[in-house]
């Protein structure tokens, strides 16, 4: 276990690409917006997938110094979205 807590504080998540649905409000601009502000997060690149009825597929690329997985799931539930998967990581020392 101790080992484990060694390597987290080592290891940091640089890139994180995210297959997402949201319901279409808060709009794209909106959404990125307020998912830019999360702290580790420098830079969000999301494109719009497909479009129905009621929801929006969602590519959404994250960047940063130390992205922390669990608030940026949090973070995109209180906007309605959730996280379909996970298709890239890119972790570095």
């Amino acid at each position: 276990m101790a080992s484990e807590a060694k390597y987290q504080h080592i290891a940091r998540m640089k890139t994180l690409v995210l297959d997402v649905l949201k319901p279409h409000l808060p709009h794209l601009p909106e959404f990125a917006t307020f998912m830019s502000k999360l702290d580790g997060v420098n830079k969000v690149d999301i494109s719009l997938v497909e479009i129905d009825e009621k929801t929006e597929s969602l590519k959404a690329m994250f960047n940063g110094s130390d992205i922390n997985f669990d608030a940026l799931k949090k973070a995109m539930e209180k906007q309605g979205a959730v996280i379909h998967s996970v298709d890239q990581v890119i972790v570095e020392k």
